[in-house]
C-alpha cells in the first residue's frame, strides 16, 4: 500500500522480468496479496525504460510505478543498464527498484557489483516478503529516511 494524499492504495508495481514462468509466480502471489490489478509486465530493459520515460507526462500516459522489481539477465538492454539509465534520471531516481535474484551467490554478486538499487528479493519471491516490503516501503522512504540536511 502507498500513501496518496490521505488515502492508503495498492501499490503500482511495475515487474521487468522476461521469464514467463517468474512472470505467472509473481502474478499468483500479487493477487493472494491483492495487488496484481496494480501490476505492469515488462520483458525488457529498453520496454521498462520507454514505459518509464513516458509514464506521467500527459493525460493518457500511465503513472509513474511505486515500486519496480527488476530481473538483471534481461534481453537487450539489461537490468544493470536500465538501473543505471532509472538513477541518472531526476524524474525516476526516486523510484524504489528492487533486484530480483535467482540464489544468495547471485545476490552477493549483485551486491559486489555496486547496482544502485533499493533492495533485493530472491526468486521465487516469498509472498510474505514481497507484501511486508510492498506495504511498508512507503513509510520507510517517507519516515524514516533522513536527507542530507537531517530532515525527515
Amino acid at each position: 500500500m502507498t500513501r496518496r494524499g490521505s488515502q492508503f492504495q495498492p501499490a503500482r508495481v511495475l515487474l521487468v522480468e522476461d521469464n514467463i514462468a517468474d512472470v505467472r509466480l509473481t502474478v499468483e502471489l500479487l493477487r493472494e496479496a491483492r495487488l496484481a490489478n496494480r501490476l505492469k509486465v515488462v520483458p525488457s530493459g529498453s520496454e521498462a525504460l520507454d514505459l518509464l520515460m513516458s509514464a506521467g507526462t500527459h493525460d493518457d500516459a500511465p503513472p509513474l510505478p511505486d515500486l519496480m522489481l527488476l530481473d538483471l539477465d534481461l534481453p537487450g538492454m539489461d537490468g544493470r543498464r536500465l538501473l543505471a539509465r532509472i538513477r541518472a534520471e531526476p524524474r525516476l531516481k526516486h523510484i524504489p527498484v528492487f533486484v530480483l535474484t535467482a540464489s544468495a551467490t547471485h545476490r552477493q554478486m549483485v551486491q559486489e557489483e555496486g547496482l544502485d538499487a533499493d533492495g533485493y528479493l530472491e526468486k521465487p519471491i516469498d509472498l510474505d516478503a514481497f507484501v511486508h516490503l510492498v506495504t511498508h516501503h512507503d513509510r520507510f522512504w517517507l519516515e524514516l529516511v533522513c536527507t542530507p540536511s537531517g530532515q525527515s
